[in-house]
């Protein structure tokens, strides 16, 4: 390779020669430092030891890093085509940002997607319509335990923390749930300055305790009953996992830890902050459902629940068996589906690690109709809902209501870039970069995740109406239909095998007999 790179050098330096002899003047200099520069990338690849192409292939090899670096913009502008694109096809995305900006979002020529493959999914829809609802259902939050319920809108807005988003996107984010009357969920990063301007908040703690930490990193009551009293936090949540990344911690580097996120989170400044993969306020589910009880008390009886990606029917099972011997009951229990991803991760994590959402939904659902306490326990979906028809879905397979997360990032103008971990966002959504956050105007991004959310909501009644309903508790599983094979198709009533209310207590079905013997409410079994 050595004598390869002395020759091209030797013929470029020749090459260099004959145009300046041709050229003369300034163009002499201009070729002669080009001609230095190629050289000294050259040699310095040469004797580099970190790329085995640049050795191999000095100064051209750099094209290889090149594209790349680009190849994502290619591939999202150029290769992928409207219904294929991942995590959010081109078709979906535009629907969020038509919706909005209050623009037409009609799709012309027809649908693009393969009807007749493996997986496809459709609504039932009725040869006589209803009228479409005039206003939007809420949902009421509250079960026993519970002295301040809350009526939720059908679509919020997920989990998402200061930090993780920029301060403009947090502020757009709640701006627009206050305009909309909808709920936005603080994330674990705690209550910022900029989720103060009048917006409903679900404040979530995660197990670093932001915001009601002890010095040492546990759970400080006094602290969290202080702010829990404030009149906009109407709810409070307990994380356990998340979609994105269940079973795993996080760490925020210190370079991250400003000032403010400092004095927002409970943390020293500059110093790395973890959260760990555990709780210390509980390790059993009986310690959990208490926990979740002494949370309530401490909010001064405002709905309290948690949120889980699940993971095994069992550990599903035994948090039901400590409620009903402990007779302490979440307000709500949000399901997030391992397709989610608001929080950057392994891979191993975001692909191969928890449940979907589809199938923690019915699990979930299924186990309290099973001890009898879905009556008294509401459940959230969260989990790529974006469209009328994923709530429609979600309300079908469990859910009482649903949030969205990357929807409402784009909602505020993310565009799917995939650069939230490096703090290079394009568009100032999740990003601390000063220079880059002023890209998001406020004002503007917020009337956009208004109109998102009302128009997307008002799509989901419409859809309700077509199937003939007057209201979404008339949605039914043999509503939703499923191909199988490519010969057979059948109802989610037919998929979900149906769960009396009591029946675990008193005759288990034969798939869930097994896990229900296993089930212990006073440890997680692995």
């Amino acid at each position: 390779m050595l004598r390869f790179y002395a020759l091209g050098s030797f013929l470029l330096l020749g090459l260099i020669a004959t145009l300046a002899a041709t050229i003369g003047g300034p163009g002499l200099f201009i070729l002669l430092a080009v001609a230095i520069l190629v050289m000294a990338v050259g040699t310095y690849d040469l004797v580099q030891t970190e790329h085995a192409i640049l050795r191999n292939y000095p100064v051209i090899g750099h094209m290889r890093f090149l594209m790349e670096g680009i190849r994502p913009e290619l591939q999202q502008y150029f290769i992928e085509r409207n219904f294929d694109g991942r995590p959010f096809d081109r078709n979906t995305r535009s629907s969020i940002y038509q919706r909005a900006k209050g623009v037409s979002e009609a799709h012309p020529f027809g649908t693009e997607l393969d009807l007749n493959a493996v997986g496809a999914e459709y609504l039932v829809h009725s040869v006589a319509p209803r009228a479409t609802m005039e206003t939007a259902p809420r949902v009421r939050v509250g079960g026993p335990g519970c002295t301040q319920p809350y009526d939720m809108a059908l679509l919020n807005v997920s989990a998402m923390s200061y930090g993780s988003l920029s301060s403009n996107a947090i502020e757009a984010l709640n701006k627009g749930a206050a305009a909309g009357d909808f709920a936005h969920d603080t994330g674990e990063g705690a209550i910022s300055p900029h989720h103060r301007h009048g917006g409903d908040l679900i404040w979530e703690i995660g197990s670093g305790y932001f915001g009601c930490r002890t010095e040492d990193g546990g759970f400080d009551e006094q602290q969290f009953a202080e702010k829990a009293a404030d009149p906009q936090v109407k709810m409070v949540h307990l994380k356990l996992s998340q979609g994105a990344k269940p079973g795993i911690g996080g760490v925020l580097p210190g370079a991250k830890v400003t000032q403010e996120i400092a004095e927002t989170r409970g943390v020293e400044v500059g110093k790395s902050v973890i959260s760990p993969a555990y709780h210390q306020v509980f390790s059993t589910p009986r310690e959990l459902v208490l926990f979740i009880g002494r949370m309530r008390e401490l909010a001064g009886g405002k709905p309290t629940g948690f949120k889980l990606c699940v993971g095994s029917r069992v550990d599903v099972l035994a948090i039901c068996k400590a409620m009903l011997e402990e007779q302490v009951f979440p307000d709500v229990i949000t399901v997030d589906g391992a397709e989610g991803g608001t929080g950057a991760a392994p891979v191993e994590y975001s692909d191969h690690v928890g449940m979907p959402l589809t199938e923690g939904l019915i699990t979930v659902h299924q186990a309290l109709v099973g001890t009898g306490l879905r009556e008294h326990v509401k459940i959230a979906a969260a989990g790529k809902i974006t469209t009328g028809i994923d709530i429609v879905k979600r309300m079908i397979q469990g859910a009482d209501y649903t949030s969205s997360g990357r929807a409402m990032m784009m909602a505020v103008g993310c565009i799917q870039a995939q650069t939230c971990h490096t703090n290079t966002c394009p568009t100032g959504v999740a990003t601390l970069d000063p220079k880059r956050m002023r890209a998001l105007v406020v004002s503007d991004k917020a009337a956009r995740v208004t109109s998102y959310q009302h128009e997307t909501l008002q799509q989901a009644m419409q859809v309700v109406a077509s199937m003939g309903l007057a209201s979404f508790e008339e949605l039914r599983p043999h509503m939703l239909r499923r191909r199988i094979t490519h010969g057979e198709i059948a109802s989610y009533a037919e998929l979900i095998e149906r769960m009396e209310p009591g029946q675990l207590l008193d005759a288990p079905p034969d798939t869930w007999a097994d896990d229900w013997l296993r089930a212990d409410p006073d440890r997680f079994v692995a």
